[in-house]
């Protein structure tokens, strides 16, 4: 069974929705035999890249609210986050374009990477003063991810490196619908919106695992139809 989740590394709520869901994946059954795949998605491609902001300005001017309701929202968050193990700076965090980051994410992915640097960008943003914006900053977490650095360094200093992976990701959720994020899609089968309670996860992963389609193996052989006839094999006997 295959789990695609759209995200941003700007979400906070793509932050808490992933480790929600690995804990719904951990008690799941068939853990072992679900795939994760983590697409692109850009909460503010019109940001300028390399211009960063101050999260709490930024959300200040996008929700029209005083920097005092600003605090009180993300000391809220904070609060989702540091339930589920997670660390969360309230103050001093960046906001800017995340085009390069999913970037170089895809190159993770290519080489099965990708979960490792994807947890690692997370835990950068919210957790730590490091800014993902910086392009040294994603080179370091690059090489703690186990990426080698020339080939992250070259990645993002290339812009058309793996652009049209990130585009292509950006039209699918658009196709699915999906205009928030965590999106999270089940075999195609089933969409789950929002970071969910791990309740909600392990729900829908039973629920998946129960309705997917039924694989056939081996080919065809002899079999016996509808009508009562069976086939016979060349050369042997049968009933």
């Amino acid at each position: 069974m295959r789990v695609e989740i759209w995200s941003d590394i700007a979400c906070p709520w793509c932050y808490i929705g992933k480790a929600r869901f690995e804990k719904g994946l951990a008690g799941f059954a068939h853990r072992d035999e679900v795939e994760v795949v983590h697409r692109s998605f850009e909460l503010d491609p019109g940001h300028r890249r390399g211009d960063t902001v101050q999260v709490v300005d930024m959300l200040a001017r996008k929700y029209g609210r005083t920097r005092e309701e600003v605090r009180d929202m993300e000391a809220n968050v904070a609060a989702n986050a540091r339930a589920e193990g997670l660390g969360y700076l309230t103050e001093g965090r960046d906001h800017g374009n995340t085009f390069d980051i999913h970037r170089l994410l895809h190159l993770a992915a290519a080489r099965g990477r990708q979960d490792e640097l994807l947890t690692r960008a997370y835990r950068a943003n919210f957790a730590e003063e490091r800014s993902v914006y910086d392009d040294e900053v994603l080179i370091e977490l690059a090489v703690e991810a186990g990426l080698d650095a020339d080939e992250a360094r070259a990645v993002l200093a290339d812009p058309e490196a793996y652009a049209d992976e990130v585009r292509a990701d950006e039209r699918e959720a658009s196709e699915l619908g999906a205009n928030a994020v965590p999106f999270f899609v089940l075999d195609r089968r089933y969409g789950i919106s929002g970071g969910q309670p791990a309740e909600v996860f392990a729900q829908a992963l039973e629920q998946a695992w129960k309705d997917r389609p039924l694989t056939a193996i081996g080919g065809d052989a002899e079999a016996c139809g509808p009508d009562g006839s069976c086939e016979v094999p060349q050369g042997g006997s049968g009933s």
